[in-house]
Formats: C-alpha cells, sequence, structure tokens
C-alpha cells in the first residue's frame, strides 16, 4: 500500500539570534487538504511556512515532508524582470527537465487559463498591472502540477473581484487534482473560504492557540456560509484576544 502523502510539523522551535519566534508548533497536513494559519502581524506566520517548505533549516524539533512535489506562490509575484510573462511561468518546468517546447506549451495554456490573453505572453513585469502579475504567479506555481502548494499572503493587494477568481481557480484545482494547500493569510474571511482547518497563531513567540474546522465542504461553501461563520468566529473570545479586537463584540 502506498504512503499518504502528508506534512507533520512536530515540536517546532525556532529562533532569530535570541528571540524565539515560534515555540512548540504541531500539526499535520494530509493529501487533499487545505489548511490556513491566522494571526496578528509578527506572529512567524512567514517564518512557519518557509521552514515547513525548506526555505528556512529546522533548528529545533522536526518536520516530516512526505509530498512528491511542491510549489510556492508568494504575497509579491516575484517574476524575474528580463523574462516575458511565458518564459516567467516556464520555469519550474524547465528546471524540471521538461523540453522547452513541451515548457512553453504547456504554460500558454496555464497562463490562459488563468485569465491572461495571447498579446500578454510577450510583455515583461514592468509592463503589467499588479493584478496580471498575481496571475503570472499563480501559473508559474500551478503549471508544474505540485501536490503541495504553499501560499504567503497572495491575495492582500488584490481587489476583489480578481481576488475570488483566483481562490475558485484554486479551488478546482482542489477538487480536480486533489491539491493540498498550506496558506498564511489575516484575512479570516479568506481563511473560512477556502480551508478545512484553520490554525490561529498567536504572537511573542508565535504558538497554536486554537483550531477551527468546519462541517461544509469548502466546494459547498456560498457567500452567506461565508459571512455568517465570519461573525461567529468575530466573537470567539482567543480571536478578539489574539487580534486585540477590543470593543467589537457583539451585545
Amino acid at each position: 500500500m502506498a504512503n499518504v502523502e502528508k506534512l507533520v510539523v512536530d515540536k517546532l522551535n525556532h529562533h532569530f539570534g535570541f528571540t524565539e519566534i515560534l515555540n512548540d508548533i504541531n500539526f499535520t497536513l494530509s493529501k487533499g487538504e487545505v489548511l490556513s494559519i491566522v494571526g496578528p502581524s509578527g506572529g512567524g506566520k512567514t517564518t512557519l511556512l518557509h521552514l515547513c517548505a525548506g526555505l528556512l533549516d529546522v533548528e529545533e524539533g522536526k518536520i516530516d515532508n512526505s509530498f512528491t512535489t511542491s510549489s510556492f506562490a508568494f504575497q509579491e509575484s516575484r517574476l524575474l524582470p528580463w523574462k516575458n510573462v511565458i518564459d516567467n511561468i516556464a520555469l519550474g518546468l524547465l528546471a524540471n527537465g521538461v523540453t522547452h517546447s513541451h515548457a512553453i506549451k504547456l504554460s500558454q495554456e496555464v497562463a490562459l487559463k488563468f485569465g491572461l490573453e495571447e498579446d500578454d505572453f510577450e510583455k515583461f513585469p514592468k509592463d503589467l498591472s499588479g493584478g496580471m502579475k498575481q496571475r503570472v504567479s499563480f501559473a508559474r506555481a500551478l503549471v508544474v502540477k505540485p501536490s503541495l502548494l504553499f501560499l504567503d499572503e497572495p491575495f492582500s493587494a488584490l481587489d476583489i473581484g480578481l481576488k475570488k477568481e483566483l481562490q475558485t481557480h484554486l479551488l478546482n484545482e482542489v477538487k480536480e487534482n486533489n491539491l493540498t494547500i498550506l496558506f498564511i493569510t489575516h484575512d479570516l474571511m479568506e481563511a473560512i473560504r477556502l480551508s478545512d482547518k484553520i490554525l490561529l497563531l498567536e504572537a511573542d513567540p508565535g504558538h497554536i492557540v486554537k483550531e477551527f474546522e468546519f462541517e461544509v465542504d469548502i466546494q459547498s461553501r456560498d457567500d452567506a456560509f461565508v459571512y455568517n461563520e465570519t461573525a461567529k468566529i468575530l466573537q470567539d473570545k482567543t480571536i478578539i484576544d489574539t487580534f486585540e479586537l477590543y470593543g467589537l463584540e457583539l451585545k
């Protein structure tokens, strides 16, 4: 029987110099799940994501990642300025040994899927709007067909329409390709819309203080569900204390 892909974080601690950033982080992310990490700024969310993605070395504790492939989409698009749209999207494919002609073909297909036009293919990052850059960033991350996708607040600078469009693309990938996602966000509504489970990270140092799970499948969550659950979660005492939302409780 084949091993099920999963990411296991066990007793993870992390320091920058003498400053403790993360303390005793424990969770498991299994194949096909979407897990979000929410919490205030400076709580160690990005550090945790970078550790899970292998972008930082683990100092204390253990991270076991049995996913066969992974990719990363950042808050900033991080496109190479000297390469055009298609060449930026094709970077991961070429690095994985895909032939140039096939990489270009696959990159063009995913670019169209993410709402880019053929006229955009030869444009360079300086010629793109912020929203178009983020489309390219998502296309680059997903064209390699990762088993696990890491997301570092990729929707934070997008307008409402584009944010919802890209979120729909992600949900389709989860449904069609059993994609697993670990992402961080400040936006509770976004986390509720997209996540099977939410981990709440409190700061100084970052540690998990609560988990939230939802019975309704993410593919079935409409706006009414998201708004209602957001209203409920904003009245949770741990959420109020962690985000310092004092004075916002409903009477």
